[in-house]
């Protein structure tokens, strides 16, 4: 059976039900095997006390996926039941395994059943729109959505067992096919794989999906990464890639100041705005609209339709009219091309790296076919046909119109020429670097181009080949590729945005963005240093995003209107320099957090960890009472006030804290609140209450006590004026030789100008900054050290003497 769907005809997706032997209730089931709760299992893992101990922060548990008896097991617990006979389970090392499925039947599209999951917390974090993901949680198969791109499941072999462990589903590519995953109103979770090519087809994948196991669910995450890196060989682990520059410096990109009205004396008097208030930016985006574009759908005179705006193509890789002087009498404010622009606003506004942005196939709708500025690339109009699972899913504005316009897509074969010569020319003007958006278009034109796999790889491949031959700092933001065919082909890309626009004209959409982002970053952050956004620092939900960012551990860049800023937020997150305090980590929800919903639930707090040199920091956001995901709103049935949220703060929620509490730490830690002002003591054991309102959040730094010289009890917390205080701290030591009867003395390093604190057991004798005397307070109450560092000052080395 074919079904016709405009031009283009796609093959009906096969389905294989599960045999009559397992057809069988859940109650037959765990008569004759352990269930999910089964009380009295005693795991080898846990037979001996002091090994278990030892071992809880290895990642692998030796309990390698097994199938047996229509069962999916680890470590003796069944996790998923009713597995159909065409199921397979391939073991790869002690805790992981490949499953995959056959069918009968060639096609480019199957969709197999691969078993029942039923009565266990779990986090899909999947497609809801062609381009983007979002998390949603639950506690069976049925709330697996449509284009799931990672599952992850809480083990637990007792139901009271307070330390689970976690089954991880990564859906991957398998030679010409992509997989994904979805549950079904029977609590089954399904399998889909699909060419996207209906001449590209298959009776089996075999290693559809990778399957983990492991205690500590970011270890279980970035070692089944790196395991799959190996395997397949057409990706990186982030730790392996360059980081661009502009990860280290505070930006502004054009989109929401201008949007498609960007002009070159918009950004200067957005530029001077910035600089002229203390935060000046160091990176720029030129977003949509400085390209030489035409668009047949939008005639002069005529009302703009919403959507025709994705009908647009491009003429020519060069810049157009506002940035190009075209005749003697254009305006003086035009300059006469791109590259005496771009110069300009680097030598006089302090710019270290000016991006533009472009679409993968040069804008969307790709190229204009027969113009003399891309016959070159051969373009022909193709029309979209997306896939079934994006279409169960949110309905997206700019996919639908691309349907219906068409894109003029450039000759797969040319797509090297036409990278090399559009980057060539970006940086003969002057460019340091792209955003790349539009970039999951690939999978719904792949129909005799080889499928979606192979189309991606093609434009993947030469996109990043023309980013290293051409820029000199791996300087690509990738935009609107969230999907796995993309994902899973970024070699050497290592900036992606995690989550769908920041819409500041829509207040239902703040604290989604922020869940989202935090929780995508469970995966993508180990491939790519998630972007989280641009925002408006002169906003109701301002200091919200901000913060986000604070702990993000991303790019922190504006969108600004000039002259609209908040700089006493801005100065929370920019030194002067431009240079911004930047967490280590992609910022990711606290393990409690991972199967609570933030948004929705109505008790929950969201907590983003992360850490710097020296201390960690938690970010804690009430996300409640201020929107809904999408396809599950709800009318709002109590006024916002009635979302005050209370929860527990500990040290357990900074994974990681090891690395910066060291061998000798006591198990004390000093803990910062910016939104309060106030230092408290907190042992590892104990945890303290936080309480905010809707929109509300504040971040806190955790800084471990240790003992100097046998005398002083010191922790460092940071710059107390900026939301992550601790990250500008970069070493703590003592003055001393060890075993020296010296009065402690203690040196701080760390950089930019403001207040450093401290918790201190004892008012410091003396203060040297950058060998000059300082100034100082201590509070004997709570203990607080502070510390005033004179303006302007870039780095200091602080001496105290007790």
């Amino acid at each position: 059976m074919m079904i016709s769907h405009g031009t283009t005809r796609v093959t009906a997706t096969t389905m294989f039900l599960a045999p009559p032997s397992c057809q069988r209730t859940l109650h037959h089931l765990q008569v004759g095997r352990q269930s999910f709760f089964s009380p009295g299992i005693q795991s080898i893992r846990f037979s001996d006390k002091k090994w278990r101990q030892s071992q809880r922060h290895s990642m692998f548990l030796g309990a390698r996926p097994t199938l047996k008896d229509g069962a999916l097991s680890v470590n003796g617990t069944d996790v998923m039941t009713c597995v159909p006979e065409n199921v397979v389970v391939t073991p790869l090392t002690n805790s992981s395994a490949f499953m995959g499925a056959s069918s009968t039947v060639m096609d480019s599209r199957h969709v197999f059943k691969l078993g029942l999951i039923q009565g266990v917390r779990l986090l899909s974090l999947y497609r809801f729109k062609l381009w983007w993901m979002m998390p949603r949680v639950g506690d069976s198969g049925s709330d697996i959505p449509v284009e799931t791109q990672m599952l992850l499941l809480e083990v637990k072999e007792h139901e009271s067992s307070d330390e689970p462990n976690y089954l991880l589903f990564l859906p991957v590519l398998d030679e010409d096919f992509r997989s994904s995953l979805q549950g079904n109103s029977a609590d089954e979770l399904e399998l889909c794989i699909e060419s996207g090519d209906p001449a590209i087809v298959t009776t089996e994948s075999r290693k559809a999906v990778f399957i983990n196991y492991g205690e500590n669910p970011f270890e279980l995450m970035k070692e089944s990464i790196k395991l799959m890196e190996k395997q397949m060989g057409t990706f990186s682990h982030r730790e392996t890639k360059q980081m661009p520059g502009i990860l280290e410096y505070f930006g502004w990109c054009t989109w929401d100041a201008f949007y498609h009205d960007v002009n070159p004396k918009g950004i200067m008097d957005g530029l001077k705005s910035l600089s002229d208030g203390g935060t000046p930016a160091k990176f720029l985006i030129i977003d949509d609209g400085w390209q030489d574009t035409t668009n047949e759908f939008q005639k002069e005179g005529e009302p703009f339709v919403d959507g025709s705006q994705f009908g647009g193509r491009l003429l020519s890789i060069k810049e157009n009219h506002k940035f190009r002087r075209q005749e003697n009498g254009a305006p003086s404010s035009i300059p006469n091309n791109l590259k005496e622009f771009t110069s300009y606003i680097k030598e006089n506004f302090g710019l270290k790296y000016v991006y533009v942005w472009h679409a993968l196939l040069g804008y969307w709708g790709g190229l204009v076919p027969g113009a003399s500025g891309t016959e070159k690339y051969r373009p022909e109009m193709r029309y979209p046909v997306q896939s079934p699972g994006n279409l169960a899913n949110t309905r997206d504005l700019a996919m639908d119109c691309m349907d219906k316009y068409g894109i003029g897509t450039l000759d797969p074969a040319l797509a090297s020429q036409f990278y090399e010569d559009l980057h060539s020319y970006l940086v003969s003007q002057n460019v340091d670097g792209v955003k790349v958006d539009v970039q999951n278009i690939l999978e719904t034109i792949a129909t005799g181009l080889g499928g979606r796999v192979s189309l991606t790889r093609v434009f993947q491949k030469a996109l990043e080949k023309s980013i290293a031959a051409n820029f000199q700092d791996n300087s690509i933001i990738c935009c609107m590729g969230l999907s796995t065919d993309s994902i899973y082909h970024c070699k050497q890309s290592a900036i992606t945005r995690a989550s769908d626009d920041y819409y500041p004209q829509n207040p239902r959409t703040q604290t989604l963005h922020i869940a989202s982002v935090s929780y995508n970053s469970i995966f993508l952050g180990e491939i790519f240093v998630p972007d989280w956004d641009m925002f408006y620092s002169l906003h109701d939900a301002a200091e919200y995003h901000a913060s986000a960012r604070a702990v993000g551990g991303c790019a922190v860049y504006v969108s600004d209107k000039p002259g609209h800023h908040d700089f006493e937020i801005l100065k929370r997150l920019v030194l002067p320099d431009g240079s911004i305090l930047r967490a280590k980590y992609p910022g990711r929800p606290s393990r409690d957090c991972l199967f609570n919903d933030p948004v929705m639930d109505r008790s929950s707090l969201l907590k983003i960890w992360n850490l710097n040199n020296c201390t960690g920091v938690l970010g804690v956001f009430n996300c409640q009472g201020a929107g809904s995901w999408p396809g599950m709103e709800i009318a709002d049935q109590e006024d916002q006030g009635s979302f005050q949220i209370s929860g527990k703060v500990s040290l357990k929620d900074i994974e990681y804290f090891e690395e910066v509490a060291g061998d000798s730490w006591n198990g004390d830690a000093a803990v910062f609140s910016f939104k309060s002002g106030s230092l408290c003591r907190l042992s590892k054991y104990s945890s303290m209450e936080v309480v905010l309102g809707v929109l509300q959040c504040d971040v806190l730094t955790f800084s471990p006590i240790k003992v100097y010289d046998q005398k002083v009890e010191f922790a460092p917390i940071g710059l107390i004026n900026m939301y992550n205080a601790g990250g500008a701290v970069e070493t703590v030591e003592s003055c001393n030789e060890v075993g020296s009867s010296s009065n402690p003395q203690l040196r701080i390093k760390g950089r930019g100008s403001g207040t450093l604190g401290a918790f201190s057991d004892a008012r410091p004798k003396s203060c040297f900054i950058n060998s000059e005397e300082g100034s100082f307070e201590f509070s004997q109450e709570d203990n607080l050290l502070t510390v005033r560092i004179p303006a302007r000052t870039i780095s200091w080395d602080i001496v105290l003497s007790y």
